[in-house]
This record gives structure tokens, C-alpha cells and sequence, in this order.
């Protein structure tokens, strides 16, 4: 999990906006969606399973939309990712079960892909 962090910490940090803010999709607009549903989905998952974390995941997830798109639609779409990931899990688990460990287990992997893929084509 430490990798998962420090890998999106570099995501956030580099920003993987081009340098002119643009209200189009960007190439990977699909992975970092899908990204922020799992940061909601673990932001939920970790918080019933007593990590004791806090608000982490849902600062990971602010940092991430701050480097990313600071307004507009696209901002927008990704806070919205992130709410159906929260969401979606509150609605099925209200206490940690093995098959919520299990997600959560398969979401920290699936997390960690997307931020080593999307470091590895996109950063500078």
C-alpha cells in the first residue's frame, strides 16, 4: 500500500494537465475516472474496516483533482467517480466483511496499476 501512496503522491504532484487548462477530454480522462472510483470505494471500504485513516483517501483524491483540473467540467466528472465508488460501497457493506477486504485488496492493485500506467505515458 506505501507504493500505491507514493506512486499517486507523484501523480498529484506532476499534474497531468497539459500546461493550458482545457475543458476537453484528455487522453486519460477514462483511467483517472476510474481512479477516483476507487479512492471512493477505498475512502468507504478502509474507514469501515478500521483502518483509523481518516480522511486520507478523500485528500489523496482532492490533491489528485487540484494538480489535475483545478475547475470545470472535467473536475466535475472525477469528484463524481469518486462519490460512486463512496457510494456504491455504503449501499452494500455497513460492516467489514471478508468479501470487503477482499475489495479493498483488489482496489489497492488495481489503484497502484493505474498510477504506475499513467505515470509511466504521461508524466514529463
Amino acid at each position: 500500500m506505501r507504493k500505491f501512496l507514493h506512486v499517486l503522491t507523484i501523480l498529484a504532484c506532476l499534474g497531468l494537465a497539459p500546461a493550458q487548462a482545457q475543458e476537453g477530454a484528455a487522453p486519460f480522462d477514462a483511467d483517472l475516472q476510474r481512479f477516483a472510483e476507487i479512492l471512493g470505494a477505498l475512502h468507504y471500504l478502509r474507514a469501515i474496516c478500521g483502518a483509523n485513516e481518516g480522511q486520507k483517501w478523500r485528500n489523496e483524491m482532492q490533491a489528485l483533482a487540484d494538480a489535475e483540473t483545478p475547475s470545470g467540467e472535467r473536475r466535475t466528472r472525477l469528484i463524481a467517480s469518486f462519490n460512486r465508488g463512496y457510494h456504491g460501497f455504503q449501499q452494500t457493506y455497513r460492516n467489514c466483511t471478508p468479501a470487503a477486504n477482499v475489495a479493498i485488496k483488489r482496489y489497492l492493485t488495481e489503484g497502484a496499476k493505474i498510477s504506475r500506467d499513467l505515470t509511466a505515458r504521461y508524466a514529463n
